[in-house]
């Protein structure tokens, strides 16, 4: 096995400029460096079907900046494949709720995501920015399985799924349209007989005309 020690396939702030066809989709060959300990995947196209090889001594990994949306599926993987794991750091991502993602998420938010992943990978000392507290690893200990972060709806899904059944399209009207000036109107015929005990003329005579 290749004795590697440390790999970094990052981005920097002008990854605009960058190929696509140079950003990271998967981690195929991995597992030729089973002593791997750090591994720097930042601003890359990972999402949720990322997969490590086992990777027995890694402590360090960062995957911000990348499209993961599902935090419970990743941190089972990793407690399976990373079980040295202390550090790791998911900013940038929608399963990382906190303001660079998301302005409608707050501080209780993303304390509550610390108390999940904690739940999850018990030996990491370091989350994001933060070294992982005391507390934090007790109130994880206790609460952390309640503390499953609710995935935002998918706008384009919202919007594909309200357009997707033609019954919620229908309308009584007709599919083609008309000039607003092209009036149109009806003419037809009524026949009236009057059956009462007064002259029919008599009924539109007033009291003080009488």
């Amino acid at each position: 096995n290749h004795r590697l020690c440390a790999l970094q396939y990052c981005h920097s702030n002008i990854a605009a400029t960058v190929p696509p066809t140079l950003l990271l989709w998967s981690l195929e060959g991995l597992k030729t460096f089973s002593y791997l300990e750090e591994l720097i995947l930042d601003n890359n196209l990972l999402g949720n079907d990322l997969l490590l090889p086992r990777l027995p001594h890694l402590h360090t990994l960062t995957l911000n900046k990348n499209q993961i949306t599902e935090l419970e599926s990743l941190l089972d993987h990793l407690a399976e494949v990373v079980p040295s794991l202390q550090y790791l750091s998911l900013l940038g991502n929608i399963a990382c709720p906190n303001e660079l993602v998301c302005k409608e998420k707050d501080e209780d938010d993303y304390q509550r995501y610390r108390y999940f992943v904690l739940h999850k990978l018990t030996n990491l000392k370091f989350l994001d920015t933060r070294k992982v507290t005391r507390r934090e690893r007790e109130e994880a200990l206790i609460r952390g399985a309640f503390m499953k972060v609710v995935k935002p709806k998918d706008a384009k899904a919202s919007s594909a799924a309200a357009s997707a059944s033609p019954e919620m399209l229908y309308t009584p009207l007709p599919a083609g349209s008309r000039d607003l000036t092209n009036h149109r109107g009806i003419l037809g015929k009524c026949r009236y007989i009057y059956y009462g005990k007064h002259s029919e003329g008599n009924r539109f005579i007033r009291d003080d005309q009488l």
